[in-house]
């Protein structure tokens, strides 16, 4: 692909990229939450690595930040309606794994071989 080119897939996956970040828009489909609850959501990401992704998510148009005005402040974070519309792209993702990854004998995900539907190649183009 040339460099000037706009290819969409690879934005999306630029925007939605690093550890984290899916597990973060997942939690955050469910309502808005403080950063505690979200971090308790999420579970295992450090409170440095979780503001980061946070904020880069906000600067992108993903999160909203909302801070309270209570004492101590609070922050509570919320998607945004572009956030929003990554429900069905989480749900899609969550139904792929359900469907073709097991845990493999160092607990880590492995594919179970099966082909279904048309391979993304074949997407968009017509007959």
């Amino acid at each position: 692909m040339d460099e000037g080119t706009f290819c969409p897939v690879q934005e999306a996956i630029q925007l939605l990229e690093g550890k984290w970040v899916l597990l973060i828009i997942r939690e955050l489909i469910a309502g808005p939450k403080g950063f505690n609850e979200l971090a308790r959501a999420v579970g295992g990401c450090n409170p440095a690595t979780l503001s980061q992704r946070l904020e880069n998510l906000a600067q992108r148009g993903i999160v909203k930040r909302t801070v309270l005005n209570v004492m101590p402040p609070k922050s509570l974070y919320s998607l945004t309606p572009a956030g929003e519309a990554l429900d069905g792209v989480v749900a899609s993702i969550n139904e792929w794994a359900t469907a073709h990854l097991r845990p493999g004998p160092d607990d880590r995900p492995v594919c179970i071989q099966r082909r279904v539907g048309p391979r993304a190649s074949q997407l968009g183009t017509r007959a």
